[in-house]
Order: structure tokens, then C-alpha cells, then sequence
């Protein structure tokens, strides 16, 4: 029999703001790039409609991480976020890359590597809704904007 080469683990990934490695996230959402699609007809050939490439979007990103003690890590990124005042914003230090590394099933060695560029919190929910008839884990949640990513390994 052949060797066989199973699809990677979804839940096998590790993420780095930075030079900092955030512990504990458990969710993070799909990295999705669109193209506007722009509509263009010459003349001549009314018949026709071309299709031009147009402006790429980056989708957001969100990150789930359980609520522990002695984690503060989305907490001081969204701050420094609130805390620019009169700074200027094209150069505030508020921008990071992050590292997102898929995980091969049996080690902890990357098998891919994605960065997102220009990465900054755009919404941060510090605590969830509580409910003293649940069971459920404390889950707090970070929106982060980009401004591209791509596949580094």
C-alpha cells in the first residue's frame, strides 16, 4: 500500500501576534480574500460583456480564547488601539503581523505557515454572556482587520 497523506487537523494551529505566541486560542475564523469582479464591454462588440480583476478584500479575523487569569494579551492590544489619542495613526506602533502555523497531527512542527499584514483589533468582547444555568466555557473574542496575508511555507 502506498503511503497515504491525510488532510491537515483543523484544530492543530498555533497563533503569534508579533514576536509574542498567544496561548489558549481555541477558534480563529477562515482567512477569505475577494476580488471585485468589474464589468467592462468595448466598443464595437455590444454583444459581450468582458470581466475585469478589480480591488482585493481581506476579511476580518476572529479569535476565540478561553477567559483565564493572567492572560491579558487581546486586552493590551485593544488598548493600545484606545489609548493612540492625538498620536498619529499611520505611524502608531498599534499594527502587528500575525503568524498563524498549522500543526502537523503527530508533533508540533508547522506544516504551513500563513501571515496576516497590517493586523489591528477592531472589536474585542472581554467577557461573554453569563448564564448560572449553563455549563459552558468563558469564551472572550477579538476582531482583528488586515490588510492582506499570504501563505509564507
Amino acid at each position: 500500500m502506498a503511503d497515504r497523506i491525510d488532510p491537515l487537523r483543523a484544530f492543530r494551529f498555533k497563533i503569534s501576534f508579533g514576536a509574542d505566541a498567544v496561548a489558549l486560542v481555541s477558534k480563529m475564523s477562515p482567512l477569505k480574500t475577494t476580488v471585485e469582479v468589474v464589468p467592462w464591454r468595448e466598443g464595437g462588440d455590444n454583444n459581450t460583456q468582458r470581466k475585469l480583476v478589480g480591488k482585493s478584500s481581506f476579511e476580518a479575523v476572529t479569535f476565540d480564547q478561553g477567559l483565564v487569569v493572567d492572560n491579558a494579551t487581546f486586552q493590551d492590544w485593544i488598548t493600545q488601539v484606545n489609548s493612540l489619542g492625538t498620536d498619529n495613526l499611520a505611524t502608531a506602533p498599534y499594527r502587528k503581523t500575525v503568524k498563524v502555523d498549522v500543526l502537523d497531527i503527530d508533533s508540533a512542527d508547522p506544516v504551513e505557515t500563513y501571515e496576516l499584514y497590517d493586523a489591528w483589533p477592531s472589536e474585542y468582547q472581554s467577557l461573554p454572556e453569563f448564564d448560572a444555568n449553563g455549563n459552558s466555557v468563558a469564551i472572550k473574542t477579538l476582531k482583528v482587520e488586515i490588510e492582506g496575508w499570504k501563505k509564507t511555507a
